[in-house]
């Protein structure tokens, strides 16, 4: 009989952090726990949002207990892709917020504290700093500025993974072009299991609902020293007021597709737009790879859509294959990872 692990996942977010329980690769209980305070720094927060996971773990509790806490990585030092035991290092750079503060910083440490209450393994995997770049991706065309390696890095990995599996192509062996699709559009190259490119989806690529993606260099510096706006205002405006939600005052796509069947004609030409846009990038990650590409795997919220889907699938299908994996598969990303560690089919990873 194959061993049975009972896995618990734990993916932090801005208010919320969602829970959930897997008995080896199946779900079996989920929660979406609603943080009090919901601001403030995110170590200030972290000893109260701690205190509710835990009652949330009380009521998805399984019989005998958890084998394996896991959290969600955040913002540590560049490192590889895997599955790394949580230790102190990791911990004190996570507190530390060394690449940036963002809620996922604090997955490690909730998985810790979990994991001491009951004597078990610590983990996280693929975390947003895992830097797989070549050298060449590095470089931007100005000394003193390197191209950053910071992505959806747990779910272009899983969907990457599925992508092969579902090929019947080993994943070491495998050619896939992930674009994942939300709130922030991340689009690189997975060769042999490593993302090798990709854009920053905080300052480049294509426009997604809220964030600008790349725009043109030199009416962006003029309108940065124009006096019209003060820096944050500018920051928001690349990441957070930028994209869809310029163009048509929101980030809702359903509510833009419903607009566009009454009618919209403005916003059926910015969601071809940035379908456009999210093709070309596609394109030059196909270029990175060489032309060899197995599959182009999209994924994330936007994905859900088919006007989406069918424009950016016109555009690129002549390049290969092109499959779909809508949502978020971080949840499983995570449990899947501790699995491979648990059976011995993948090493466990120092930090």
């Amino acid at each position: 009989m194959p061993t049975i692990y009972h896995l618990f996942i734990i993916n932090p977010g801005s208010t919320s952090t969602k829970i959930a329980v897997y008995r080896n690769e199946k779900l079996l209980a989920q929660n979406d726990v609603r943080h009090t305070p919901t601001s403030g720094r995110i170590w200030d927060v972290f000893d109260a949002r701690l205190a509710q996971i835990q009652s949330g773990l009380d009521v998805i509790l399984p019989k005998g207990g958890i084998d394996a806490a896991v959290g969600r990585g955040g913002l540590f030092k560049p490192i590889e892709g895997g599955t790394y035991a949580v230790n102190e290092r990791m911990l004190q750079d996570a507190r530390a917020n060394i690449q940036g503060e963002h809620a996922a910083n604090m997955g490690c440490a909730f998985a810790q504290a979990i994991a001491n209450e009951w004597n078990i393994p610590a983990f996280t995997v693929d975390p947003i700093c895992v830097d797989e770049f070549e050298p060449i991706a590095r470089v931007s065309g100005l000394p003193g500025i390197e191209r950053r390696a910071l992505a959806h890095t747990l779910n272009m990995h899983a969907v990457a993974r599925a992508a092969a599996e579902k090929l019947g192509i080993p994943y070491h062996k495998s050619h896939i072009i992930v674009a994942h699709l939300g709130g922030g559009i991340s689009i690189g190259p997975v060769r042999g299991g490593r993302i090798i490119d990709v854009n920053d989806a905080s300052s480049n690529g294509p426009f997604s609902p809220d964030r600008s993606g790349t725009l043109p260099l030199q009416p962006f510096i003029k309108l940065c020293f124009s006096g019209t706006y003060t820096e944050d205002e500018m920051k928001k405006l690349v990441m957070g007021k930028g994209g869809l939600v310029a163009y048509l005052g929101t980030n809702n796509l359903i509510e833009i597709e419903r607009r566009i069947e009454s009618g919209d004609i403005q916003g059926e030409a910015i969601v071809d737009a940035m379908c456009y846009q999210i093709a070309k990038e596609i394109g030059a990650m196909a270029a990175v790879l060489k032309g060899k590409v197995h599959a182009i795997a999209l994924t994330g919220g936007l994905s859900h859509s088919r006007r989406v889907f069918a424009s950016v699938k016109k555009y690129v299908q002549w390049i290969a294959p092109v499959m779909n994996f809508a949502g978020e598969h971080e949840m499983r990303a995570l449990a899947l990872g501790a699995l491979r560690v648990l059976r011995n089919e993948e090493t466990v990873k120092k930090y």
